[in-house]
């Protein structure tokens, strides 16, 4: 199948409600306009340097997500035009996008990162680590940054009983969120989980948002830029 029919096929096996990402790393720009020209627009990148090489040269109207670990130094050059940042994984992070989307006049979504994974070089929260983090004033004092969810990765394995499990936890991490200090915050809904190989376990355990590469592009280029 070409990519427009693997985007076609996930959409059909995933519920209206459920937002797919379509991952391009390392993918062409052709690949990328193959996929939008079959009416899809909603692309997420790894890397800052990749990102803003692509946009000039691709649709204006594409939503970027910028998925994967960012450090603070690269946050001004996204701050312009990314649609959402899913890894945030420290409140200097967060701030640091507050102030760099001020210069813009923008509001810039985040979701915030929680390890879930075996792995340690994963990236991310604790529960804890959050509760103690997020209050009141920071919420309101945070004018150009929307907090709308929680994000996170399973463990790299075969073993889907564990994937589940990590999927299940990152879910319980949201329900604490929004029975606690987002209570409050209609905007605050999305659950960013599951990737190719396990995202509709990710979906039955409570997945918003769908991160796919390789399911629609095809394996990724290894010798990617660093």
């Amino acid at each position: 199948m070409n990519i427009a029919e693997n985007i076609n096929k996930i959409k059909s096996e995933i519920p209206a409600s459920v937002t797919l990402v379509a991952v391009s790393k390392t993918k062409p720009n052709a690949d990328i306009m193959e996929a939008y020209n079959s009416g899809f627009s909603v692309f997420g990148e790894n890397r800052v340097q990749e990102l803003i090489d692509k946009r000039p040269q691709l649709p204006s109207d594409i939503s970027w997500h910028m998925i994967g670990h960012l450090q603070t130094n690269k946050v001004k050059y996204i701050a312009g035009f990314v649609e959402m940042i899913h890894a945030v994984d420290s409140l200097k992070l967060v701030n640091t996008i507050d102030k760099e989307a001020s210069k813009y006049n923008r509001v810039i979504n985040i979701l915030l990162q929680f390890h879930i994974a075996r792995e340690e070089t994963k990236y991310g929260f604790n529960i804890e680590e959050v509760n103690e983090i997020l209050s009141d004033e920071l919420l309101c004092n945070l004018k150009h940054v929307r907090i709308c969810g929680v994000m996170g990765m399973a463990t790299f394995t075969d073993d889907t009983s564990l994937i589940r499990s990590e999927f299940r936890y990152l879910k319980g991490c949201f329900d604490s969120l929004k029975n606690g200090i987002f209570n409050d915050k209609s905007y605050f809904t999305e659950v960013s989980m599951g990737m190719s190989g396990d995202y509709l376990i990710a979906i039955e355990e409570g997945s918003t948002i769908i991160r796919v590469g390789s399911s629609i592009f095809g394996e990724r280029n290894f010798c990617e830029k660093k």
